[in-house]
């Protein structure tokens, strides 16, 4: 076991036996809303799909984070908050803040048209990055 994973999972023990509550884990995606309008209409389906890689890249990336091994370890208590921005310069946007601000993510690029289509965090105590995400509504 990785000396990282071996100290957070000690953390959470000595809070668990504390009486604190455990964080809550919170993953992150922000997608963009105008893909689903005209004049790009994408189906509903190629939305969740972008979605989908988005997440799988950034839990992929960060596997070995103390908090994405404690997130995937209770696969029945994900806990995924999908956000809309308006467009490809508002997600690009978001991805320099995150990027400046340390927060780790991955801006997934539909290819082959090299299209910023959807930001995932990897999972992240909701207080820790709300801040940042406070201008995106849910995804309607």
């Amino acid at each position: 076991m990785h000396r990282r994973v071996s100290t957070a999972i000690q953390m959470v023990g000595r809070m668990a036996g504390s009486g604190a509550e455990p964080q809550i884990l919170v993953q992150y995606l922000v997608l963009r809303k105008d893909l689903a309008q005209a004049p790009f209409s994408w189906p509903t389906g190629a939305l969740v799909a972008q979605a989908c890689h988005a997440a799988t890249a950034a839990l992929h990336l960060h596997r070995d984070h103390p908090h994405t091994v404690a997130y995937l370890r209770e696969l029945g208590r994900m806990r995924k908050v999908v956000l809309e921005a308006a467009d490809e310069t508002t997600l690009k946007e978001l991805a320099e803040t995150l990027q400046q601000k340390d927060i780790d993510h991955m801006l997934w690029l539909e290819q082959p048209e090299n299209i910023a289509t959807c930001i995932a965090l990897r999972p992240y105590p909701k207080e820790e990055v709300s801040q940042y995400l406070k201008k995106f509504r849910l995804f309607k």
